[in-house]
């Protein structure tokens, strides 16, 4: 089962997604948010594995043009300069959303999102600004925001390595205590000696930190399919 790339306005930005049709009789769907380079082969898998479990998918083009970059530099330049206008990431992210579910045909609380890396950090942004979305799943993702936990007003769940350089313990023991001060409903999935990027078998990076762990791809993944299954998808 593959997906189609789907056209969508974020403002005056035209961006370029990837849909790809669940069930006809499917009432859920998943928003992808992609990592720092932008939307690649990656995203669209992830896309294609859900539509095969029945959901509607629908990964987003965070920087517009489908701009997808090689270089690490580059990336952290796409990240800054939207890191830096924080209305303008939440206008790209809830047009993808919308985008979704104007394809499928679905309520906003009926889409679940799910952020990889930089799109794992957008997605908690979402979450953060009180968007009812279904849930909001982070695989290794930075875990700070300027914004509080108060408007949260869906699950979570944080799919991270302990090894990441990304989201040391301080940070995720931070993020804890955020959450459960705030009440809200969220799991930790933590992996022992796993670091960044660890669901990308063509990850690119190299060094301590980061790097491909399939054991914690394939445990991060049933739990995030499980999480979607307590809303199934027909």
């Amino acid at each position: 089962m593959r997906g189609v790339e789907r056209r969508y306005d974020a403002g005056d930005t035209e961006c370029i997604g990837y849909y790809a049709a669940g069930d006809s009789a499917a009432k859920t769907g998943v928003l992808l948010l992609h990592e720092a380079p932008g939307l690649g082969p990656h995203m669209r898998r992830r896309a294609d594995m859900l539509a095969s479990l029945g959901y509607h998918a629908f990964a987003a083009d965070l920087y517009g043009a489908g701009q997808l970059v090689k270089e690490p530099p580059q990336a952290r330049a796409l990240v800054g300069a939207l890191k830096a206008q924080p209305d303008l990431l939440l206008v790209r992210v809830e047009a993808g959303l919308q985008a979704l579910a104007d394809a499928a045909g679905l309520d906003v609380g009926a889409i679940a999102v799910a952020g990889y890396c930089f799109g794992g950090w957008c997605g908690l942004e979402l979450a953060r600004s009180g968007v009812p979305v279904k849930s909001a799943t982070v695989f290794h993702g930075a875990l700070t925001s300027e914004r509080g936990a108060a408007a949260i007003n869906t699950s979570l769940m944080v799919c991270v390595g302990d090894a990441d350089p990304f989201s040391p313990m301080s940070q995720i023991h931070g993020f804890q205590q955020d959450m459960s001060t705030a009440g809200v409903n969220y799991q930790l999935c933590l992996f022992g000696g796993v670091g960044h990027g660890f669901t990308d078998p063509d990850i690119h990076e190299a060094g301590p930190g980061f790097g491909y762990d399939a054991k914690a791809d394939a445990c991060s993944w049933g739990a995030f399919i499980s999480l979607l299954g307590e809303t199934p998808a027909a």
